[in-house]
């Protein structure tokens, strides 16, 4: 979940009342939140930064607040402060609209931007007053915004300029790295893309986000009709168009490798500080060109969509477990921002108006969800279900389960390894090429270690033995986990696989015990001797000659052999192994 850190002095200031910590706490709870810390800036600091850094900090109280990930209009003090006054009924929903003041603002998207960013929005916010605290949180809520919905700048990258220091209309584009020359926010000379990259590859914060763009042949780039470097989204603003306290009229541009998220993005950041422009709570539109899938008509954001929802009075009191009239479930919801009303005189349905800002309701669950929150999930009474059931394992995980005894009982140890691992491991250091694999890879890997889901269970277990090394031999250990293919005939397009893994560590390979433990896992699966062989095969990992491939009722589950020798030093091992690796599902 997201933490909110939240200055306690401002935050009660804006509630317009002092809270005891427990009577905070309670009012989090009773809305759905909790509070997670009660800290100091100086604190924080410290543990950031070292004790040095802290001395000049505040001692100013900081609550950190756990909100839910859906919930982004949550992620600022403005969103939190405005949902609690309504859930305290002290203010009513506001209404968000959008207004044209003049010409509208234009930004026209680039088809040489499809193979890299295809999406861009903006709005703007006019006669905007911003403070020292206000611009913190508007920078904060950014911050927030790319690292949740935005999965760190891959989806969705917000850039915020000073709309009086350019001038539109705006291009978004994909150009040459070495083409797109600007001076980077607070940098102090003028730099090309490439040149930028280089640069901010040594940076703690901006070094994280360059793998999305730096192997692109052009990157992404937004510039005022005079040529004027807005951004080069998703790394880096320019220095000549950035906020500051005195600006009055903002730009917000979002670009994006997924529409629905920019448009909720831009919607969330345009209703939380349009609040503090001169006209409150009204936004200016940004007419859009060239937007992938509009029939090459202009589209216009923000959306500010609000939507009607009818849900049925009975259904919600059954599914929570309560028992509430129409016009009380009708007051529930209002105070949780989703303005409701009694549709007829029988009772039986309510109107749900689903504003801009709560792009967290779905369904008809997620509208019977606040209820309960509102209603108070202390308050529902605890009742024992009247449906009996009786619970009953999976097969595969019993059959997993007798299978873990029995080969223990033969004398091999059980090794629990990651389910992640780098593509090296199943790929050169297995001899064999990852592009042949059908493996499923993380699109931005935290660490070299974990790169793609496992699709063997053998690189797992021998990194253990090359962990365990000064351990006496043999060295006998074994594995049933699942590992993940890729599978286009799957929903998900990817897919499960149980198996069982064997590997025999000592001065000699011994194969032979594999392969007797082998005919004591058939025998255990109830398969008869003339019902599986093992037949010669030729594989990269194993040691020419010395590869099987085990074939039950002649279909193909597994392979078990003596490890190729270069496939032993490339895990860091000195000894032979023998080893077995099968599928144990067509068993069930």
């Amino acid at each position: 979940m997201p933490t909110v850190s939240l200055n306690r002095d401002y935050l009660f200031a804006i509630l317009g009342r002092v809270y005891t910590e427990e009577e905070f706490n309670d009012l989090c709870f009773d809305f759905g939140l909790e509070l997670d810390e009660v800290t100091s800036e100086k604190e924080i600091i410290s543990k950031e930064q070292g004790a040095d850094k802290a001395r000049d900090a505040s001692d100013s109280v900081i609550y950190k607040i756990d909100v839910p990930a859906n919930r982004y209009d949550l992620l600022c003090v403005e969103g939190l402060t405005r949902g609690l006054l309504i859930f305290r009924e002290k203010m009513k929903a506001p209404i968000y609209k959008k207004v044209n003041q003049g010409v509208l603002q234009e930004l026209h998207i680039m088809q040489s931007t499809l193979n890299v960013r295809p999406y861009a929005v903006a709005a703007v916010l006019r006669e905007i007053t911003f403070t020292k605290d206000i611009y913190q949180s508007f920078m904060d809520l950014q911050d927030k915004l790319h690292q949740n919905i935005g999965r760190q700048r891959s989806l969705v990258a917000i850039g915020t300029h000073d709309l009086d220091t350019v001038q539109g209309p705006f291009v978004f584009s994909a150009d040459a790295p070495k083409s797109i020359k600007f001076r980077a926010l607070n940098q102090s000379k003028e730099l090309n893309a490439t040149q930028l990259m280089d640069l901010y590859s040594t940076d703690s914060h901006l070094k994280h986000y360059l793998h999305i763009i730096r192997d692109k042949p052009a990157y992404p780039v937004i510039r005022d009709n005079k040529g004027v470097v807005l951004s080069m989204p998703p790394i880096i603003n320019g220095d000549h168009s950035k906020i500051t306290l005195n600006t009055k009229n903002v730009l917000i541009e979002c670009t994006a490798t997924d529409l629905n998220k920019a448009t909720i993005v831009l919607d969330t950041i345009v209703c939380m500080f349009s609040q503090y422009c001169k006209q409150q709570f009204c936004i200016e539109p940004v007419k859009v060109f060239g937007q992938p899938d509009c029939c090459e008509q202009p589209a216009f954001y923000p959306t500010l969509l609000y939507r009607k929802e009818v849900v049925n009075v009975d259904d919600i009191n059954k599914t929570i477990g309560i028992n509430q009239s129409d016009e009380k479930l009708a007051s529930l919801l209002t105070k949780m921002s989703l303005s409701s009303r009694v549709m007829d005189a029988s009772g039986k349905y309510i109107e749900v108006e689903v504003p801009p800002t709560r792009h967290d309701v779905i369904h008809a669950c997620d509208i019977m969800e606040d209820v309960a929150i509102a209603y108070g999930y202390n308050n529902i009474k605890r009742t024992i279900s009247n449906t009996n059931c009786i619970a009953g394992q999976f097969p595969i995980n019993k059959l997993t389960d007798l299978l873990r005894e029995n080969i223990a009982f033969a004398g091999f140890t059980e090794c629990l390894t990651f389910a992640l691992c780098s593509r090296d491991d199943v790929g050169e250091k297995l001899r064999k090429k990852i592009e042949d694999i059908p493996a499923v890879h993380i699109s931005n890997p935290k660490t070299l270690e974990f790169q793609i889901a496992r699709t063997s269970l053998l690189p797992g277990i021998l990194k253990t033995i090359a962990c365990n090394r000064r351990m006496p031999i043999p060295l006998k250990l074994f594995e049933i986990s699942d590992v993940v293919m890729k599978d286009d005939n799957m929903d998900v397009r990817c897919r499960n696989e149980r198996r069982l893994c064997i590997v025999y560590c000592n001065k000699v390979p011994g194969f032979e015990v594999v392969h007797g433990l082998l005919d004591r896992v058939m025998q255990l699966l109830g398969v008869k001797d003339s019902e599986y062989m093992i037949v010669p095969s030729d594989d990269e990992t194993f040691f020419p000659g010395r590869c099987a491939e085990v074939r039950v009722k002649g279909h193909p589950i597994g392979k078990l052999g003596v490890l190729h020798p270069e496939v032993i030093t490339k895990f860091e091992l000195n000894l032979p192994c023998s080893t077995l690796e099968i599928n144990i599902e067509p068993f069930l």
